[in-house]
C-alpha cells in the first residue's frame, strides 16, 4: 500500500449538504489506494445502501472499498475490506464473521493510538494498521492524544518490523502530507477532501494532490528499537 486512503465521512458531508455518492465518485477518479465509507450515526439499512452504491463507483475506477465498523455489511456489499476501531469487534472475530458470510478474503484493518494498543493489535495480525491521530483533528468528539511525527515514526517502525502495512491518520492535509508521507507510506484523509460547496473537479484535484504529495515524499528508513534484554539471574 502507498498513497492516499480516502475516507468518505457521511456526517461531515451531510453537515454541508454535499452529495455523498457524487463526492465519493469524484474522489475515486483520483485513484486513491483505498476509499472508506465512515457512517458513524447511520443505521444498517442506510449504510448498506451507501456501500452498494459506492461499490459500483469504486469498482469502475479500480479502487479498493472499505466499510468502517460494519463487518457484516462489508461482506454483504462486496467490499474489499473493513476497518475496525479499538472498541469494535476484534480482528480474529471479524474474520470469522466474514467467513460465515461467504467473504473469507475480506481484509481487516485496525486503528491504534499508542504503543500498548499496537502491541495487542499486532498479535491479531490485521491486514494493515492505522496509526493516529498524528495531528489535532476535528473529526472525533473525544480524540486521543496526538502523536506528532516522532510518535508516528516509532509506531510505524514497529508495524514494519511485524511485516504489515501502516496508514497514518489525523489532521493530515496538503500542508503536511509530504512530511507524513516520508514517515508512513499511506495517509488517511477526511476533512482535507471536503469542500465548502460541491465541485467534482475540485474534489478530484484535492485527492490527486494529496496522493502525489505522499508518493513524492522522500522515504525514511525506520528501524524499530530492539527489545530490551534482561540479565539472567
Amino acid at each position: 500500500m502507498r498513497g492516499l486512503y480516502a475516507i468518505v465521512d457521511v456526517d461531515a458531508l451531510e453537515a454541508l449538504e454535499l452529495p455523498i455518492v457524487a463526492f465519493a465518485q469524484a474522489v475515486a477518479r483520483a485513484h486513491p489506494t483505498a476509499l472508506q465509507l465512515r457512517h458513524k450515526r447511520g443505521g444498517a439499512r442506510e449504510t448498506l445502501k451507501l456501500l452498494c452504491a459506492l461499490r459500483t463507483v469504486t469498482a469502475a475506477e479500480g479502487v479498493a472499498l472499505y466499510a468502517n465498523d460494519w463487518v457484516d455489511l462489508a461482506a454483504l456489499a462486496g467490499c474489499d475490506g473493513v476497518h475496525l476501531g479499538q472498541h469494535d469487534l476484534g480482528v480474529e472475530a471479524a474474520r470469522r464473521v466474514a467467513a460465515l458470510l461467504g467473504a473469507p478474503a475480506l481484509r481487516v484493518g485496525a486503528s491504534v493510538h499508542n504503543a500498548e494498543e499496537l502491541a495487542r493489535t499486532l498479535a491479531a495480525r490485521p491486514d494493515y494498521v492505522a496509526i493516529g491521530p498524528v495531528f489535532p483533528t476535528r473529526n472525533k468528539l473525544r480524540p486521543d492524544p496526538t502523536l506528532g511525527l516522532g510518535g508516528l515514526a516509532a509506531l510505524v517502525a514497529e508495524v514494519r518490523r511485524a511485516g504489515l502495512p501502516a496508514v497514518a491518520i489525523g489532521g493530515i492535509d496538503t500542508r503536511n502530507a509530504r512530511e507524513v508521507g516520508a514517515v508512513c507510506p499511506v495517509v488517511a484523509v477526511i476533512g482535507a477532501l471536503v469542500p465548502r460547496s460541491f465541485d467534482a473537479d475540485v474534489v478530484t484535484e484535492r485527492a490527486a494532490e494529496l496522493a502525489r504529495l505522499v508518493a513524492e515524499a522522500p522515504h525514511l528508513t525506520l528501524v524499530a528499537p530492539a527489545a530490551k534484554r534482561t540479565r539472567p539471574t
